[in-house]
């Protein structure tokens, strides 16, 4: 059948109309692309706490952010329309498991890659880069950049490259790990932590819902790069993604995700965010 269907595929598009985007490769049978294809619906892990990536807006269920339209790209790309997908919520923790035990097809959640994670998921090359930063109150002036942490409560999540940092860079900070980041905003409007560090990007989703309450220090302390996870060895599906990147990057749509998602936030551009052409 799936043979059958992949030649259809190719006749159609030999006829004057051409053929949909989603149509125009035939995929190797038994290969996740067919398979999904096949199904009809892209399953994607993702954040639903994290305005401006991954964000489930509590009147509409939409979920809304830019890893949210990259999803929706490759589901466009696969099954002809963007429609075509469905959301699991995965958290910084689960995200390994996740993959591995195949709840979703791929994950498309802040990812930042590292050699610890690429040793369990197959990552893509990156699609955005964000730079670690601190949330902290907005009258708080002790807090001026990862110096000024000693002593001071940090909230983060549990799996994420944050913890990592706050542990083996950062001199004398007190992490508070919790499961969402979500989790973090009311720990530190009511002086339980004194500050919270993830990647900039998400803490100024984060700052954007309180802010005359929360600042963002401005002072990035790394570069993180995010990857689409896919299980790992599935290179096959690793390249077909990566190919996707760079025609998104090349054609304008990578700059219109953003400027659709991220770019609706003053003062944010994508000069430092977005990937080189390959």
């Amino acid at each position: 059948m799936t043979r059958l269907r992949a030649l259809l595929a190719v006749l159609l598009c030999l006829l004057p109309a051409g053929c949909a985007s989603s149509e125009a490769a035939a995929f190797p049978e038994g290969s996740t692309m067919a398979r999904i294809r096949e199904r009809g619906v892209l399953i994607v892990g993702i954040k639903f706490d994290q305005p401006m990536f991954g964000y489930k807006d509590p009147a509409t269920g939409r979920i809304t952010g830019f890893d949210a339209e990259m999803a929706r790209l490759v589901a466009k790309d696969l099954t002809g329309s963007e429609r075509n997908i469905r959301f699991v919520e995965t958290v910084s923790r689960e995200r390994e498991n996740f993959i591995a035990q195949q709840v979703v097809d791929l994950v498309i959640a802040t990812y930042s890659i590292t050699p610890t994670r690429s040793q369990l998921v197959t990552f893509t090359d990156p699609y955005y880069y964000a730079g670690q930063d601190l949330l902290v109150r907005a009258a708080d002036t002790r807090i001026g950049g990862v110096s000024h942490l000693a002593g001071k409560t940090v909230c983060t999540a549990k799996g994420s490259t944050s913890v990592e940092r706050l542990h083996n860079e950062v001199s004398g900070a007190i992490p508070a790990v919790v499961d969402g980041y979500s989790e973090c905003v009311p720990a530190l409007l009511e002086g339980h932590v004194d500050a919270i560090t993830t990647d900039d990007t998400i803490l100024l989703g984060l700052q954007a819902q309180h802010p005359s309450r929360l600042r963002l220090v401005g002072n990035p302390f790394a570069r993180e790069p995010y990857g689409m996870g896919v299980r790992k060895h599935d290179t096959a599906f690793r390249d077909y993604l990566n190919g996707l990147i760079a025609r998104w990057l090349a054609d304008g749509q990578w700059d219109r995700a953003f400027r659709d998602t991220i770019g609706l936030f003053p003062g944010v551009t994508s000069e430092q965010s977005k990937p080189a052409h390959r």
